[in-house]
């Protein structure tokens, strides 16, 4: 089944160009296109889409204002942030607000590809600029929310750390390092679908929603 595609960017030039990047390819159809955050929710409502291709900054509806209605009325649409802009504030709340993922315009063709195949299996695509500036914030706000200690809280023990084993220590680790699914599959020769399954078991025992919880509680616990 062909991975059903919504395309939402005032510029009809980046409407056009992202077409002819992905139209060619037996595994994707590009169902609709909208010109700004208004258009895209209501075209969600006639279309059936599989990934919303979110520009961020649109007139009348801002992509960031777009995907918070999106992430409430529209759960299954896996939202990929699409910007100019490398901006720190933008991917903090592109992660606040539910998008699966974050590309800048420059983005290649292979990248926009791989993007979209990873989050439509239900993964989180950020790479390496976006997740720095992820961890970087998760890591500030750690620092920030540390309390002073006692010597009567005892022995300072990184509880998710002790109830994992050993390779989904390493997997965590990766995550924490900003890694995909696929690259953290290649470092130890599996399948990403392995790594999913890694992953999701560490989320389980850390009874936390999803891998940017699982990277907050982790940083804690580690720098306790």
């Amino acid at each position: 089944m062909s991975i059903r595609i919504l395309v939402a960017d005032d510029h009809s030039v980046v409407r056009k160009g992202i077409r002819m990047l992905l139209e060619d390819e037996a595994d994707i159809q590009i169902v609709g296109e909208a010109a700004d955050g208004d258009e895209a929710i209501e075209l969600l409502a006639s279309i059936q889409t599989d990934v919303l291709l979110l520009d961020i900054t649109m007139p009348r509806m801002s992509g960031i204002d777009a995907l918070k209605v999106v992430s409430k009325q529209y759960p299954t649409v896996r939202t990929l942030m699409f910007s100019m802009h490398n901006n720190s504030d933008y991917i903090l709340k592109a992660v606040e607000y539910g998008a699966a993922g974050y590309l800048l315009k420059d983005t290649g063709q292979e990248e926009i590809l791989r993007a979209v195949r990873t989050v439509v299996k239900g993964d989180l695509y950020y790479p390496p600029n976006a997740s720095s500036v992820i961890i970087q914030h998760l890591i500030l706000l750690n620092n920030s929310q540390k309390k002073v200690t006692t010597s009567l809280q005892g022995p300072k023990t990184p509880s998710i750390w002790n109830k994992i084993t050993s390779r989904e220590s390493q997997i965590l680790t990766c995550l924490i390092d900003g890694m995909s699914s696929p690259e953290i599959a290649e470092r130890f020769g599996v399948s990403p679908n392995t790594v999913a399954n890694q992953r999701a078991s560490i989320i389980r025992k850390a009874s936390v929603k999803n891998t940017v919880d699982l990277i907050r509680m982790a940083l804690e616990e580690r720098n306790r």
